[in-house]
Order: structure tokens, then sequence, then C-alpha cells
């Protein structure tokens, strides 16, 4: 690793640390991610080598971060570490929603729009590109503040998604973006997942406030049901057949508008769109990109 400067320690994420860094022959300042491989006799796991042929395929688009380059080493115990260098981005979404809270401001609609209908690109690009985020949040979303730009990061948990459906664990998402079919136990679950995580994202953007900010699954899903109304086999077929479902008190759904009242009627017809229950109903990345909410956006250039 003489080819950086290591300045600062900016993260940890589930796979290992997170520095800014400069490299020394250009003077770039790059995200290096510090992963320890599981060892084996042969080096890097083929599983690894997947991830990595992946992250490089999806960082041609705009909209998800670029890895620049890798490296491997050893550590003091001689054991193999992998080095991504990616590009660095100075800020996160959940940081921007966090300077508008402690503002007590509103992000203007039209911020909130550009934001959204990236995010929907670069959702759809990994799902055209058979890869799941599953764990989509304001805090993965990097930022660059001058252009606006967004970039989806922390793609290291993705699977490529083979038909038929492997069965993944579910004891990933963050809970507050977690789809209901994941917190239900369902383990053959799509690229709705994400979509879900979306819709909780755009409702963020309007009120800067989580809005399922659940602190354990039962909870999680007690937030989302008092709103959207408990679940039955009439609105989600099959959904009492999943592993953690339950008899849960019955409540009744409420307008949408009740928690993000700023949001015009094309917004509300997008996010009711997301955050349908029977994940089969729930719209998909790429025809949120289409939906009317964004007709009178300036797409170039996004």
């Amino acid at each position: 690793m003489d080819l950086y400067e290591k300045l600062e320690k900016v993260g940890e994420g589930t796979y290992g640390k997170v520095y800014r860094a400069r490299e020394k022959a250009t003077g770039t300042i790059v995200a290096l991610k510090k992963t320890r491989l599981p060892e084996d006799d042969e080096g890097v796991p083929p599983t690894t080598l997947r991830e990595v042929s992946l992250l490089r395929m999806l960082s041609m688009d705009p909209h998800v971060v670029r890895l620049l380059d890798l490296k491997q080493g050893k550590n003091k115990e001689g054991k193999t570490i992998l080095y991504l260098v990616f590009e660095y981005m100075d800020t996160d979404l959940k940081k921007y929603l966090r300077s508008f809270r402690q503002k007590g401001s509103m992000m203007p609609s039209k911020t909130v729009k550009t934001l959204m209908y990236q995010l929907c690109k670069g959702v759809a690009f990994c799902h055209g590109h058979g890869v799941l985020h599953r764990d989509l949040k304001p805090h993965n979303l990097l930022m660059d503040m001058n252009t606006m730009m967004l970039k989806i990061a922390d793609l290291g948990l993705s699977r490529s998604f083979t038909i038929p459906l492997k069965k993944y664990t579910h004891e990933i998402l963050t809970l507050w973006y977690r789809a209901p079919e994941v917190l239900l136990g369902s383990t053959h679950y799509s690229t709705p997942v994400d979509v879900w995580s979306v819709g909780c994202i755009f409702a963020e953007l309007i009120t800067t406030q989580a809005l399922f900010p659940g602190d354990s699954e039962l909870q999680q899903l007690l937030h989302i049901f008092r709103l959207l109304g408990t679940p039955n086999e009439q609105v989600w077929p099959g959904v009492s057949k999943l592993a953690n479902w339950h008899e849960y008190p019955l409540w009744s759904p409420k307008s949408l508008s009740s928690v993000v009242p700023c949001l015009d009627a094309d917004g509300l017809d997008l996010l009711s769109k997301m955050l349908q229950y029977d994940p089969s109903k729930r719209i998909s990345a790429k025809k949120a990109m289409e939906h009317p909410y964004f007709d009178d956006l300036d797409k170039i250039g996004l």
C-alpha cells in the first residue's frame, strides 16, 4: 500500500474499514475499503472475485460509485488483505438529510425529485444486470454536493440473483428500510425489496424523518401496518403462509398524505406504488423512472 497515503478512517462497513486516502502518484483523493479475506490456500476466493467483477461492471453506471482499482496485500499476521479503491464522494444522503433537520427546514421539492430520479436510475441499472442491493438506505447513497450527483455505494452485500431465486438469509437489511416480505420471513425475494427501500427513502427526503423507524423486527412491522393497514390474503395473497406471520392487531390503512403532507398528487401516487404490500404489484425501478412525477424534470445529464 505504498501507493496510497491514508488520511482518515471514514467508516466501518459490514466487511471492513473504509479510509479516505490520497494516491501518491496523482494526488487524487479516493476511498479505500479494506477487506480481510476468508482464508483459503488458493489466495482470493472465487466469490470475492465474482463480487469484484460485478462491482467493476456496475460502476459503468454514473449512479453507482466507481471501483477504480483493486490491490492485494498481507497484514502483519500474513493474512491476505484486499483493498478496494473507490472514487471518493464528499457526503452521503444521511448527512445531507441531517443538515436540513438541524436547520428545521425542508429539502426543496426539485432537489427531492432530482435525487429520487437518480436513485431509481441507479437501482434500475443494478436490477437490469441481475443485482439486488438489499441494503439501500441514506447512508449508502453518496453525493457530490457541487453537482448534486447521487451514487449507490456498498454493493458488497449484493448477490447476483439468478432465476429461480435462491434462498437468502434475511438478517441483512437495515430495519427502517426493510421490505415487509423480508420481515415476515420470505426466503424467495427479489428486486421489489429494493423498491420498498427506495419508497421509504422518498418519504424521508420529503419530511427529513424516517418513515418507519422501528427498533425491532416486530416494531418495524407494526409501524408499517399502522400506516398501510394490516395486510391480509385479499391485498397480499400468500401473506399468512410466510414464516413469521402471526395474528397481528387489525389496523385499517391511513392516507399517505397524512405522513407526507407536502407531496403532490403525482408524488403520492408514485410513493403508493413503491409501498405496495404484494411484491408482484410493486412498481419496478425502471417503470418508476417513467412515472408522471418526473415529467417536469430536466433529465439531461442525470
